[in-house]
C-alpha cells in the first residue's frame, strides 16, 4: 500500500509509524486509520520487526481527535464502518506480540488519547494535552476510550475526563497513570526509541505471553487468570532463549537471544 497519510520507517528492527497530517493536527478519518493498520499488520507479521514506536508529525499534534469536517455529515452507517475499523486496528496494536509505544508529542485528543491508550507503553511531551472531548460536540468516545481509559486510570476519573470533556496536561497525565513518563519534547523520540532497543533486545516469545496473560487475564476472574499466567510461563520452557537466559544468569553473563 502507498501511504499518504503516515509514514512508515523501520531501523534497526524498530517500526514507527508517524501520522502525518500535520495541517490538520494529525487528525483521523477512514483513510488514515486504513493506512495504520496495514502498516501494523505489517508490523505484527514481520520477524524483523522487534517492537513499534507511535507519533506525530508537527510540534502541535500526535492526533488531535477525528476528522470532525468529514464525519459531520455521515450516516450511522458510514460511522459503524469507521469505528468498526478504529477498533479492528487499535486492538492489533494492543494484541500484536511485538510491544508498542506511544510517544505523545502534543494534542492527543478523542481518537489521539485512544490511540494512545492502546499501545503497550505510553511517554509524553511536556506539551502533552490529552482529553476525551466527544461529549462537547454531541457524541460518545468510539475507539474504546469508555473502555479502555477506566482500566487504566479507575472508574471516577475516567468519568470525570469522558462526562466532563476536559483536557489534562502530560504532568496530571503523569499522575494518573495514563503516561508512563513525561519528557522535554526534545528528549521524547529518543528517549522512545531507547525504549524501543531495550525492548528489542529482549526474548519475543516471552514479550509475548507477558502481553498476552495480562492482555487476556486483566478481566478475568483471578484464579483463571492465574491458570493462563501458569500457562504463559510454561510455554517459555520449550523455548531456546529460556535455555539460554537461564544459563546466562548462573554464569553471570549477559545473554544472547536469538528468538527461538
Amino acid at each position: 500500500m502507498e501511504y499518504k497519510n503516515i509514514i512508515f520507517n523501520v531501523e534497526e528492527g524498530i517500526a514507527t509509524i508517524t501520522f502525518n497530517r500535520p495541517k490538520v493536527l494529525n487528525a483521523m478519518n477512514f483513510e488514515v486509520m486504513t493506512e495504520i493498520l496495514d502498516a501494523a499488520t505489517i508490523c505484527e507479521k514481520d520477524e524483523k520487526i522487534k517492537a513499534l514506536i507511535l507519533t506525530g508529525a508537527g510540534e502541535k499534534a500526535f492526533v488531535a481527535g477525528g476528522d470532525i469536517a468529514q464525519m459531520q455529515d455521515s450516516t450511522s452507517v458510514e460511522i459503524l464502518t469507521l469505528m468498526e475499523l478504529g477498533h479492528r486496528t487499535l486492538r492489533l496494536i494492543e494484541t500484536m506480540p511485538k510491544p508498542s509505544i506511544a510517544a505523545v508529542n502534543g494534542f492527543a485528543l478523542g481518537g489521539g488519547t485512544e490511540i494512545a491508550l492502546a499501545c503497550d507503553i505510553r511517554f509524553a511531551s511536556e506539551k502533552a494535552v490529552f482529553g476525551q472531548p466527544e461529549i462537547l460536540i454531541g457524541i460518545v468516545p468510539g475507539w474504546g476510550g469508555t473502555q479502555r481509559l477506566p482500566r487504566l486510570v479507575g472508574m471516577g476519573i475516567a468519568k470525570e475526563m469522558i462526562l466532563g470533556g476536559g483536557q489534562i496536561n502530560a504532568r496530571r497525565a503523569y499522575e494518573i497513570g495514563l503516561v508512563n513518563k513525561v519528557f522535554a519534547p526534545e528528549n521524547l523520540l529518543e528517549e522512545s526509541r531507547k525504549f524501543a532497543l531495550k525492548l528489542a533486545k529482549l526474548p519475543p516469545f516471552a514479550l509475548k505471553m507477558a502481553k498476552n496473560a495480562m492482555n487476556y487475564g486483566f478481566d478475568l476472574p483471578l484464579d483463571n487468570a492465574n491458570k493462563l499466567e501458569i500457562s504463559c510461563i510454561a510455554q517459555c520452557f520449550g523455548t531456546q532463549d529460556q535455555k539460554e537466559g537461564m544459563k546466562a544468569f548462573l554464569e553471570k553473563r549477559k545473554p544472547n537471544f536469538i528468538g527461538k
